[in-house]
């Protein structure tokens, strides 16, 4: 039985949570939890940051990173509270922390969330049935998360000549992989109650009709350290805080270890290929 004094700080203690919370929610920045693989690392963890801080928009980013890891893995890691994941956050002065070994549990309660992503390893997004726990993680998130938005990234298909053996589940052929995950992301998501998408494979694709040419991948999978996850990085920043990139002064200059820089024309090109891309998420080839 908890006595009078306890009950007096219980009491208190929620009123200074609910307070806090409040306070977070009124400070202008956006935050974003990302439970992803090396995909989302692609997207996040280089550019975007950046972008916001050029717009005047401040940002705390954090991903969750597993190599190559499935919605159903993502489920079974929560099931057991697995700390199997590597940990970036990026906070609002755009100072780096990176730790190994966490779980997701760990880090759901961190912030108050604005939005937390969720997708499905590269080579199984374009197919139905490897979807089917996507529901219980979106769950298990807005019950650990009620102030966030579940929001699904749609990645990207394969350069046209990727030796990733994931993409023999598309003919090998790049439209074939694109049409799938434009497809079944939206299916699925939606079955799942997902209304907002990061419309990122849209904007690769967007992309490589342009000059910056087919091939925006380090390794026929992975976007390039320059324009291919600038294109990523701009795209959660445009579907995410819901202002054009069009004309963002942000060009990367290849000061950072593993970036390489960009010609403003580049930029130019990316930033109109994403703003396409998220007023069309669902285009088809």
């Amino acid at each position: 039985m908890i006595s009078k004094t306890g009950k007096v700080w219980v009491v208190a203690l929620l009123l200074t949570l609910v307070e806090s919370a409040a306070a977070w929610a009124g400070d202008g920045i956006v935050r974003v939890l990302a439970i992803g693989n090396s995909f989302s690392m692609d997207a996040v963890e280089q550019n975007l940051w950046q972008i916001a801080a050029a717009d005047g928009q401040q940002m705390i980013i954090v991903n969750m990173y597993i190599g190559g890891c499935s919605i159903e893995r993502h489920v079974n890691n929560i099931r057991t509270n697995k700390a199997d994941y590597r940990y970036c956050r990026i906070d609002a002065g755009g100072q780096r922390t990176v730790r190994e070994g966490v779980s997701l549990a760990d880090i759901i309660g961190e912030e108050p969330w604005d939005y937390v992503s969720v997708q499905q390893a590269s080579h199984d997004s374009g197919l139905p049935a490897t979807y089917a726990l996507l529901p219980e993680l979106v769950e298990w998130v807005r019950a650990q998360a009620p102030t966030a938005e579940v929001v699904f990234h749609q990645t990207w298909a394969y350069a046209k000549t990727s030796s990733h053996s994931g993409f023999a589940n598309y003919g090998r052929d790049q439209r074939t992989m694109y049409n799938a995950i434009i497809g079944t992301t939206r299916a699925e998501a939606r079955k799942a109650g997902i209304r907002r998408f990061i419309p990122t494979g849209a904007a690769v694709q967007n992309a490589r009709e342009t000059a910056l040419g087919d091939d925006l991948t380090r390794d026929g999978y992975h976007l390039s350290y320059g324009v291919g996850r600038y294109i990523a990085a701009a795209t959660w920043y445009e579907a995410l805080c819901h202002r054009s990139v069009v004309g963002n002064a942000y060009v990367p200059d290849g000061s950072e270890p593993g970036t390489e820089a960009l010609t403003p024309e580049e930029c130019r090109l990316a930033q109109k290929a994403v703003h396409k891309a998220v007023k069309r998420p669902f285009k088809k080839r």
